[in-house]
């Protein structure tokens, strides 16, 4: 038999690959960009440096090598750490334990190592809804049973636990390569078929909340370059990202389901739009004086996120697309925790809000 250390980092690099994989291929099935969830993630360890208003490849890899560093981490310390009790149970039990250990690591991830200790940086846990890290961790802890065939030398594994890891490993391939399939068919406009009730309510929420994110695109872009604080200026770059690739995703959605170009939203829709400001409320934003220029954006992009959040939060009460009231559900949590980034929320108190954000009704 061997060491449970050295099994420990042979199963870390093979879990935390394996996660990477279904993350970059999985992510936009849910309406995710991979590249700014990438960004946001090399954000907790590199801060401002990794934000851009088009993630770079330098901060993609960095977010990649730094999840991957966070999943081998975990698995030492389930295999390792805690091997006495652990390094000698079967496949089946690992698995048992492995689904409870994912909840567990992605939570003290998402409420306390991030936001509070060692980082203390509260821009994941309030851009990223909880349940996308659980996600995360689930996919890697899924591969926790190899342990039972890492841990020994040659042919001694007992046979049991050989057909089963067998078994196991054949289906993580299976689902790499049906998920890669469906991410290529993906980029080419084919998704999987829309599975909502009420198409005219679907449609509505793609062209409405896209032509929202527009606005707010524009809005990010001003104060990207009039920011008087770096740190507003590089939120304001993420905005920019996150609803860049959000929209991409909804014009995808939308070729993909009704076989058709969007139609753009009418002056008459966009007036009744919440959130969405007045040319006179946007001038206002563009003619500040630079003394002023902060405190203007950040009223006026918190009425306008406002507004996105109301959106969200009613596509996400209805009975539409699946896919469509997650990522409804993402946007709610997104903007309202860029509304207390941009009021400075940090520590113990932007967990709370990111918490509150992610369970509350804002329907009214």
């Amino acid at each position: 038999m061997r060491s449970r250390w050295i099994a420990a980092v042979e199963l870390g690099l093979i879990s935390s690959t394996f996660s990477t994989v279904v993350s970059q291929l999985f992510a936009a099935r849910i309406g995710r960009d991979a590249a700014v969830d990438w960004m946001t993630v090399a954000a907790i360890p590199a801060r401002d440096w990794a934000i851009s208003a088009e993630p770079s490849w330098s901060a993609i890899l960095s977010g990649i090598a730094f999840h991957q560093w966070a999943d081998f981490s975990w698995a030492l310390v389930f295999f390792g750490v805690l091997g006495r009790w652990t390094a000698h149970l079967r496949p089946q039990a690992i698995l048992v334990l492995a689904l409870p250990w994912a909840v567990f690591s992605s939570a003290m991830e998402w409420f306390v190592l991030v936001p509070l200790f060692p980082f203390r940086q509260p821009l994941f846990t309030l851009q990223q809804p909880y349940w996308i890290g659980l996600l995360v961790h689930s996919s890697s802890a899924v591969m926790y049973p190899l342990f039972a065939r890492l841990r020994w030398a040659g042919s001694d594994a007992p046979k049991q636990d050989v057909r089963f890891t067998d078994a196991w490993i054949t289906g993580g391939l299976v689902a790499i390569a049906l998920l890669g399939t469906i991410a290529l068919f993906g980029r080419h406009c084919y998704e999987l078929p829309w599975m909502g009730r009420d198409r005219d309510a679907d449609q509505s929420f793609i062209r409405h909340m896209t032509a929202h994110h527009a606005q707010g695109i524009e809005l990010a872009r001003i104060a990207a370059e009039r920011a008087h604080d770096p740190h507003l200026q590089k939120l304001a770059m993420l905005m920019v990202a996150s609803q860049t690739g959000e929209n991409r995703i909804f014009e995808n959605w939308w070729l993909s389901w009704f076989d058709t170009e969007m139609p753009d939203c009418t002056a008459q829709e966009r007036a009744v739009m919440p959130g969405f400001l007045t040319p006179a409320e946007l001038r206002q934003v563009k003619t500040a004086a630079p003394e002023r220029f902060d405190a203007i954006f950040v009223e006026m992009m918190t009425l306008h996120h406002l507004g996105a959040v109301k959106m969200a939060d009613q596509m996400w009460h209805r009975s539409g697309d699946p896919r469509l009231r997650i990522m409804a559900h993402a946007i709610r949590h997104e903007q309202q925790g860029e509304i207390a980034l941009m009021q400075g929320a940090i520590g113990v108190a932007a967990v709370t809000t990111a918490f509150r954000n992610m369970l509350g009704d804002n329907v009214n």
